[in-house]
C-alpha cells in the first residue's frame, strides 16, 4: 500500500430540514389550531482517530464527503428526522487544517477520539412553534439551517518515540528490522526506504515503545533535495533521536564525520526544535572493520565531531550492541514519560498536617 501523509478533501454538513406551517383539519373541530413540526437536524461529519490507519490513502482518491440532510417537519404534530452522521476514520497524529487560510482545527492525538469537522444546519420551526395566546393561528414557519461547507487539508505525523536519522545506506532499515516488528526493504543500494516505516520495539512485558524510519538523508534536504525532506516531519513529535552514522562506507572517499556533520546542519535548517530534541550517536556497521582498528575509529569519530553525549557501538547486522542501546532507549523514553505524566491528586484528608 502506497504510503500517503497528505490529502486535501472537501466536506459538507447536511443542511436542516424545513419548518412546515400546518394546521390540524378534523370533523367537529373548527379551530384545531396549528400542527406544523420542525425539520431535523442535519448530520454532523466528525473525523475519528483510528490507530489501526497509518496512512491517508483512503482520501487521496475519495475526496468529497456529504452528510444526510434533514428531513422536513410535517402536520400533525411531526418533527422532522435528523440526518445521519457520517464519521471519518483518520489516522491517530493526523492534523486537520482550513486549506484556505491554513489555520489548524484539530489533531487527532489519542485513538478513539472524536471531532467534529462540519456542524449540521440545524432545523427551521413549523408554525406549532409560534403559537401563543395572541397568535392562536400562526402562519410563519422557517427554512432549515445550511450545513457547514469545507476544504481541509489532511496532515500526518506520525506518532513515534524514536526517530531514525541518517545518510542514505545508513544501516536504518536493517536497525528497524533487528529490533522491532517492522519489515522494511533492504537493499545494497541507497534510497531503499521510499516512504516512513513504523515499528514497535518490546522491551519486555508491558515494555514497548515506537520507533520510526524515515527515508535517508542527503544533503540540501532542506531545501528539497532527495525524498528524505519530505518526510521530515514525522520526527517531530519524537522524544528521541538515533544518528545512525555507517563507519565503513563502500566507497573510501566518502568521510563519515562530514556526511554527520551534513544531517546536523540539515535539521537545524528545517527546524531549530527538531534540531533540538536529544540525539544519540549510534556508529553501525562495526563488524566490517577489524576489531583492532574499531577503538581507534570510534575515538577519532566523536573526537572530530566533538560530540559529548551518548554514543552506542553496534551491528545492525549482526545485532551486536542492539540490546544495549534499546535497553537505554526504553530507560530514558519511559524517564520522559514520566516528568510530563500531571502530579498525582491527593485527597486533603490524607495529607501529612503542616508542621
Amino acid at each position: 500500500m502506497k504510503f500517503v501523509d497528505e490529502a486535501t478533501i472537501d466536506v459538507a454538513a447536511g443542511d436542516g430540514g424545513n419548518g412546515c406551517a400546518s394546521f390540524r383539519h378534523e370533523k367537529y373541530k373548527e379551530f384545531g389550531g396549528p400542527d406544523g413540526g420542525d425539520g431535523g437536524r442535519g448530520g454532523h461529519v466528525i473525523a475519528v482517530a483510528d490507530s489501526s490507519l497509518n496512512t491517508l490513502v483512503d482520501f487521496r482518491y475519495t475526496r468529497r464527503f456529504e452528510a444526510q440532510r434533514g428531513e422536513h417537519g410535517k402536520g400533525s404534530d411531526m418533527f422532522g428526522v435528523k440526518g445521519d452522521d457520517i464519521f471519518l476514520k483518520m489516522p491517530v497524529g493526523t492534523i486537520i487544517s482550513d486549506a484556505e487560510t491554513g489555520a489548524v482545527l484539530h489533531e487527532l492525538l489519542t485513538p478513539g477520539e472524536e471531532v467534529m469537522i462540519a456542524k449540521g444546519g440545524d432545523g427551521g420551526f413549523g408554525n406549532m412553534h409560534y403559537k401563543s395566546s395572541t397568535n392562536r393561528a400562526p402562519r410563519q414557519k422557517t427554512p432549515g439551517w445550511p450545513g457547514e461547507r469545507k476544504s481541509l487539508r489532511l496532515e500526518l505525523k506520525v506518532l513515534a518515540d524514536v526517530g531514525l536519522l541518517g545518510m542514505p545506506n545508513a544501516g536504518k532499515s536493517t536497525l528497524i528490522a533487528a529490533i522491532s516488528n517492522a519489515r522494511p526493504k533492504i537493499a545494497d543500494y541507497p534510497f531503499t526506504t521510499l516512504y516512513p516505516n513504523l515499528g514497535v520495539v518490546r522491551v519486555g512485558p508491558e515494555k514497548s515503545f515506537v520507533v520510526a524510519d524515515v527515508p535517508g538523508l542527503i544533503e540540501g534536504a532542506s531545501e528539497g533535495a532527495g525524498l528524505g525532506h519530505q518526510f521530515l516531519r514525522h520526527l517531530q513529535r519524537t522524544r528521541l533521536l538515533l544518528h545512525l552514522v555507517d563507519v565503513a562506507p563502500f566507497d573510501e572517499s566518502v568521510d563519515p564525520v562530514r556526511q554527520a556533520r551534513a544531517i546536523v546542519a540539515e535539521l537545524k535548517k528545517y527546524d531549530p526544535g527538531l534540531h533540538a530534541k536529544p540525539r544519540w550517536l549510534v556508529l553501525n556497521k562495526l563488524d566490517m572493520v577489524p576489531p583492532g582498528q574499531r577503538q581507534a575509529l570510534v575515538r577519532d569519530i566523536v573526537r572530530r565531531l566533538r560530540y559529548k553525549g551518548p554514543v552506542f557501538e553496534i551491528s545492525a547486522l549482526t545485532r551486536e550492541g542492539c540490546e544495549l542501546l534499546v535497553q537505554k532507549v526504553y530507560e530514558h523514553i519511559a524517564q520522559v514519560h514520566a516528568q510530563q505524566q500531571p502530579p498525582a491528586e491527593v485527597d486533603p484528608r490524607f495529607q501529612a498536617p503542616a508542621a
